[in-house]
């Protein structure tokens, strides 16, 4: 894989109004004429008593020369390695991975009223989110051919503050051209996404078993992943239960009676055949098949574990939503919670919790789905016609690890799941993890500071208010955030200029 295309303050006022932290200059020090970053080095140390490395959590200090990590040094006495460079010391906060998020939706071009590139990379990047990988449906067109994928790419220009990547989309359409799907994915696409059931956009039809299987075909000559919306409708339990007449629409579990896990559970099945040819000496060997946004607990991640046990290549994520939330804690008519999958009861999060720190889920993802307040219908509060997406950006990291901590976790687990893991399954082979060689993409943030989300703290999503997370008190505050040894984001305001880059597969 290659990367395609990439493109004051002083330092007393940086240092100032941006980073509180010792800094060590030493006489000779090549600055950098850049309006990417807010530190203007090209060659500098950053140290702290918690780094997390693929060997654990250390004390020391990590060397970034050209945007990469040139060097990862451990012990308290380092300053014999600090005479030629600038250092920054952030003491005892966490350095680690940034995030790479390989599902959110940022709904550029066409629907740029519902995000976008320039709204969606800030949140990103304020949230310690390094690398996005975006989804080809909600924008449009969608990402459905090479000629889409390039509209997508050329939207980007100028607006992202940290590096995005693009999955194609799988339509029925596409999916018997063997020629327009390698055409997809020569363009660049990371892989490719499908829907066993209707997404609501009518540019992105569902797909059938038949369907993904010759998807999984051609993208075996490519090592790329499926990505796989899995829930089918099953007729039989289309329909709400009616009592007294009627069904109250502002009721959460109406909503939750017209997509049972039931779904789930039928669309693995039906996966099953599929997800067997992607075995060593299958069919579509060298391709992946990736289960997005796992909500049922119960028998569909049984079959996804019985998937993995046989061999076959088969990774499942779920969302921070999931893991926060329980369906009977949704009030009548917040629709800031409607989402599909749904959100399911307590026992069923409880059992998510475990499946994760079990290893049986692999990764997070936010899922990050907006739209305009006004499809939320907000005044109505009906949960059967509202828009359904989570707005969850620049919250995901302090939100996994406020609802975390109950479990203990650790700071190795979620360098794992946001970071490692879905760097593997995006193919990033120079990100998610703190090493020598690696783009210097980082997130530095104090776990142990809370904060409220309400109207004095700075959010930068388009539409704040549809966020089911405001008016919530978290843990873990972003301090700072490394794109490509770039400091994007440092205590609230942003680099002048959004220098990201748009990565695609070759």
């Amino acid at each position: 894989m290659e990367i395609v295309g990439w493109r004051a303050l002083s330092l007393l006022a940086l240092l100032a109004s941006i980073l509180v932290l010792y800094i060590k200059t030493p006489s000779k020090q090549m600055e950098i004429n850049s309006d990417c970053s807010l530190l203007p080095y090209d060659h500098y140390w950053i140290s702290s008593k918690r780094i997390v490395t693929p060997q654990g959590v250390i004390t020391g200090a990590v060397e970034v020369k050209g945007g990469i990590i040139v060097s990862v040094v451990q012990g308290d006495d380092l300053q014999g390695s600090f005479s030629r460079a600038h250092v920054v010391d952030y003491g005892d906060a966490v350095i680690m991975p940034g995030l790479i998020d390989v599902h959110a939706h940022l709904d550029e071009p066409g629907r740029v009223e519902w995000e976008g590139f320039y709204s969606g990379t800030k949140a990103a990047a304020a949230g310690g989110i390094t690398t996005l990988i975006d989804m080809p449906l909600n924008s449009f067109p969608s990402t459905v051919s090479e000629e889409t994928l390039r509209l997508k790419v050329e939207a980007t220009e100028k607006k992202i503050y940290v590096d995005v990547g693009f999955w194609g989309g799988l339509v029925p359409e596409n999916a018997f051209n063997t020629s327009a799907l390698q055409g997809l994915l020569n363009a660049g696409a990371l892989g490719l996404k499908s829907f066993m059931c209707p997404s609501g956009i009518n540019d992105f039809p569902m797909t059938n078993s038949t369907h993904i299987k010759e998807g999984l075909y051609v993208l075996a000559k490519y090592n790329r992943p499926l990505l796989i919306h899995a829930e089918i409708v099953l007729d039989s339990e289309m329909k709400v239960e009616m009592n007294d007449g009627g069904s109250d629409a502002r009721s959460y579990a109406t909503y939750l009676k017209t997509r049972p896990p039931s779904w789930e559970e039928a669309a693995i099945r039906e996966l099953q055949e599929a997800m067997q040819d992607t075995k060593f000496g299958g069919r579509a060997e060298g391709a992946h098949v990736h289960i997005v946004h796992l909500s049922d607990a119960k028998a569909s991640l049984h079959l996804i574990k019985d998937a993995k046990s046989s061999g076959a290549s088969v990774t499942v994520e779920t969302c921070p939503h999931y893991l926060a939330f329980a369906a009977e804690e949704i009030a009548d008519g917040d629709t800031r919670f409607k989402c599909a999958p749904p959100i399911r009861d307590a026992v069923n999060r409880q059992k998510l919790w475990e499946a994760l720190m079990e290893q049986h889920i692999d990764m997070l993802s936010s899922d990050h789905s907006p739209s305009v307040p006004d499809l939320k219908l907000f005044d109505e509060g009906d949960f059967l016609k509202a828009w359904g997406g989570i707005s969850s950006l620049q919250f995901v990291l302090p939100v996994t690890w406020s609802y975390g901590r109950k479990y203990r976790i650790t700071l190795t687990q979620l360098a794992t799941w946001w970071s490692e893991r879905p760097a593997k399954l995006s193919g990033q082979i120079h990100k998610g993890a703190i090493v020598r060689g690696n783009h210097a993409d980082l997130v530095v943030w104090e776990p142990e500071v809370e904060f409220e989300l309400d109207e004095n703290h700075k959010t930068y999503h388009k539409h704040p208010t549809i966020s089911p997370y405001m008016g919530m008190r978290l843990s873990g505050k972003v301090l700072a955030t490394f794109v490509r040894g770039n400091i994007v984001y440092g205590r609230g305001k942003h680099a002048p200029e959004a220098c990201g880059v748009p990565i695609l597969a070759k």
